[in-house]
């Protein structure tokens, strides 16, 4: 370790895992405090009634590679899985099953023949969403005023009636954005859509976790961590932040710490909390990100209703369902179905029993067999904060991970990375954090993190800037 090379990093989730790993391979002396007695930050599992249960449902795409290169690093990318081609079974009540599958031919030909036979929309309608699409690519993510306009209305100037945003834009919009097309802002919007599914024809296949996210995440970070050398400290709750002649102090309910550095890598509205006496205005910008809601219903039947690992709803509350039997350990005959509710803010004021009233019925619309079967568990979890809101405005209050203030960086998926609140902006917060961190200690970076654009990590290049990677 370098002597007097003290780094903390604050927050256990992604982000913080990934800046404590890129930290102590460069050879600095790191702590990592996270409050909960668990790492993973809002990507965790719980147990109940025997189940392993996911909080929510986190999926990924091929593209997100600073995501699968921080699992290959914790030894736990074999519990996961990636299409061979994308692949979105559709279901509707009344209707016959439909698939959104992606050709063999270039981008963005390869999507030209499921947006053809896509039933959910009339032929006219498929046309103009063809055109919409290709609007979507003449479109710069990185241009100010697109953040300034609501997808919804871009959709709307292009053609784009209701039904089709129901039926086709809102399936992408809802659980990458975690707002519908109408609320969402046009650059992030934007972004998702070219870089997942106009960009390369493989970007958008859509990547699983076969184990539960304690088993993909928690528990290999902590091995990883302390395979590194990190002091890691769980159930350290850390409450203020002050500036020193030597750098920085935190304080919390388990005494002080001091390093050169510190890393704060907590959501956004605690991390306001703590940036208030030091970067007030900072903190009120991050408030201004607001938050948007998830709401995850775990349902298990006494015996298997539906036949697809994942699918999604259209004409129906249910959003996306998947099948999580082999993770959790279900009963044999039994089958246990998530329910990913994205931008649920009707649903989190729902009680659990309104909630059964509500989507029981629905899924009993989409699977015909559940008709007939029994409920043996119905439960539902919350989280309130999920995600920063992906609105129009966004971007001006993302902040880049260096500050004004010697030794403080900034990580978490509400930096400036230019996607949204995603697997892939948590990771890639955390190595620009680590970057700029490692830089003001003067320490070199070793080469750990191959095969991801430097931009992405927050290391500038001649010519490069960090939007680079959204094009």
């Amino acid at each position: 370790m370098s002597a007097g090379r003290r780094v903390a990093v604050i927050g256990g989730g992604l982000a913080g895992i990934a800046a404590a790993l890129d930290c102590a391979g460069a050879g600095a002396s790191v702590t990592l405090l996270e409050v909960r007695r668990r790492l993973g930050g809002a990507a965790y599992s719980f147990e109940r009634e025997g189940l392993q249960m996911d909080n929510g449902q986190h999926v990924f795409l091929r593209c997100c590679i600073a995501y699968q290169a921080l699992l290959a690093r914790l030894g736990s990318e074999h519990l996961t899985a990636v299409q061979p081609r994308l692949e979105i079974p559709v279901l509707k009540p009344g209707s016959p099953p439909a698939v959104l599958r992606r050709g063999s031919l270039p981008a963005p030909l390869h999507l030209a023949g499921a947006l053809a036979r896509y039933p959910h929309l009339s032929q006219l309608e498929r046309a103009g969403a063809a055109r919409a699409a290709l609007g979507l690519m003449r479109l710069d993510p990185d241009d100010a005023a697109l953040d300034e306009v609501s997808f919804g209305d871009w959709l709307a100037h292009h053609g784009q009636s209701a039904r089709a945003v129901a039926a086709l834009w809102d399936l992408i919009a809802l659980p990458t954005l975690n707002l519908p097309a109408a609320d969402a802002s046009l650059a992030l919007s934007a972004f998702v859509f070219r870089m997942g599914l106009l960009g390369a024809a493989d970007a958008g296949d859509i990547g699983f976790h076969d184990g539960t996210l304690g088993e993909t995440i928690g528990a290999p970070a902590e091995r990883a961590l302390a395979q590194a050398g990190v002091d890691v400290r769980l159930g350290w709750r850390a409450e203020r932040l002050l500036r020193t002649g030597d750098g920085l102090e935190v304080h919390g309910g388990d005494g002080g710490l001091s390093a050169e550095t510190v890393v704060l890598a907590l959501p956004h509205m605690r991390a306001a909390t703590l940036l208030e006496p030091l970067l007030r205005e900072r903190a009120g910008a991050l408030r201004g990100l607001g938050s948007s809601p998830i709401v995850n219903l775990h349902v298990v039947y006494d015996r298997q209703v539906c036949e697809e690992p994942f699918a999604a709803g259209v004409g129906t509350p249910v959003q996306y369902i998947f099948d999580r039997t082999r993770a959790a350990g279900a009963p044999a005959g039994c089958q246990y179905l998530a329910v990913s509710l994205s931008g649920a803010e009707r649903e989190m004021g729902m009680s659990v029993d309104a909630l059964r009233e509500r989507y029981l019925p629905a899924l009993s619309e989409l699977l015909p067999r559940a008709r007939q079967a029994k409920v043996e568990l119905f439960l539902a979890t919350r989280e309130h904060a999920a995600t920063f809101r992906a609105a129009p405005g966004t971007a001006a209050l993302r902040p880049p991970a260096q500050t004004s203030v010697p030794g403080l960086v900034l990580a978490g998926t509400w930096t400036a990375t230019g996607w949204p609140a995603t697997l892939e902006s948590a990771v890639l917060s955390g190595h620009a954090a680590a970057a700029q961190a490692l830089q003001q200690l003067g320490i070199e970076e070793p080469d750990a993190r191959a095969g991801i654009p430097a931009a992405a990590l927050g290391i500038s290049t001649p010519g490069e800037s960090p939007g680079m990677l959204t094009r």
